[in-house]
């Protein structure tokens, strides 16, 4: 620990992130304390009214410096509050509202700069919503998602180019680790993306990190992009000729990382349960969806997404904003709290 705060932001006012937030601070209130949301006050509000209805619910400490946290109180919940945002009515629940997504893509940037800064030790995030992250327009619209948003920040803050700041996600739980070789693109331009810099790249930066996590170098499952990892060239030749060297050079570098293994057991082998150990500590994923349904299966109440490679720490929830129950007050902050666990213990 850093002893310095950790910074939650709300996610998109129109799904469930701000409702799991309270949720996180009455659950959780050991887990919270040197914790606070970066959000609007009126959505805020009206989550601690709809999980603590009532004349008490949760009372809400608004800050006017990330240092008046340690005065608060137990037992509230203390926001930052965002003055672009603090003046209207929250959106209506479960409906796309650019202007929900543009307010949350400003705490985002909020959040940010301030553990760029060094002001905080880590940024936990509430899920936004693409779609209204995009309909916000600039900046927002430039952006997939919280990642590459991250990315660009730590890009400026740093003063190099975008691509000089490579990132990736990280999607975890109890059971298995899983890293991506591309992020929130298209299948077909994921399938383009995989080459031996973008694998290599890919493999560095999951190596650095979970030796850092681990305290030793981990070892890394690498899962093929054909059927039965091309059988030897009958079913393509991308591990034939972008994955093997790739891991020759990683190993060349005194990485552990495996040949490229069929994709449709890596994970298995890679899973850690109570009756068999893992053969390795993470899978190197080739896309999106390769990587992120073995872990979703095994359920995204304890998945946790981390961004590897930022001059930060930033964890997420692995779900998304639930429109369809957003302000009925059944959203599992499970996740969440995962996530907040993970940042304390990356700090």
């Amino acid at each position: 620990m850093t002893g310095k705060p950790i910074a939650i932001t709300q996610g998109d006012a129109a799904g469930i992130g701000p409702e799991i937030v309270v949720k996180a601070f009455l659950q959780e209130p050991e887990l919270t304390r040197d914790c606070f949301v970066v959000g609007d006050l009126a959505s805020m509000r009206r989550a601690a009214l709809l999980v603590c209805p009532g004349p008490i619910g949760l009372p809400i400490v608004t800050l006017d410096s990330v240092s008046a946290l340690a005065q608060c109180p137990p037992r509230c919940l203390p926001l930052w509050p965002m003055p672009a945002e603090s003046a209207g009515a929250p959106p209506a629940w479960g409906q796309l509202s650019a202007a929900a997504g543009g307010a949350a893509g400003e705490c985002v940037l909020w959040a940010a700069e301030a553990a760029l800064r060094g002001e905080i030790a880590a940024l936990v995030t509430a899920p936004l919503n693409k779609l209204a992250l995009s309909a916000a327009g600039a900046p927002y619209d430039a952006f997939p998602g919280h990642t590459e948003m991250l990315q660009a920040e730590a890009a400026r803050f740093l003063g190099v180019k975008v691509p000089d700041c490579p990132v990736r996600m990280m999607l975890a739980n109890d059971e298995l680790r899983v890293v991506l070789v591309s992020i929130h693109v298209g299948l077909q331009e994921a399938l383009n993306a995989i080459s031996i810099p973008m694998v290599l790249e890919t493999l560095v930066i999951t190596h650095k990190a979970l030796g850092d996590m681990l305290g030793r170098a981990p070892r890394i499952g690498l899962a093929g992009v054909n059927p039965h990892a091309g059988e030897g060239g009958l079913f393509g030749r991308e591990e034939i000729d972008i994955l093997l060297p790739a891991v020759a050079a990683a190993r060349a570098q005194g990485m552990m990382v495996s040949d490229p293994q069929p994709p449709d057991t890596v994970f298995m082998r890679a899973r850690q349960t109570q009756t068999r150990p893992a053969e390795f500590d993470v899978v190197v994923a080739m896309y999106h969806d390769q990587g992120l349904i073995p872990v979703k299966y095994l359920g995204v109440d304890k998945g946790v997404n981390v961004t590897l490679g930022l001059p930060l720490v930033r964890t997420s929830p692995d779900h998304g904003t639930a429109f369809d129950i957003a302000g009925q007050g059944v959203a599992d902050p499970s996740s969440l709290i995962e996530a907040i666990r993970l940042a304390h213990q990356l700090t």
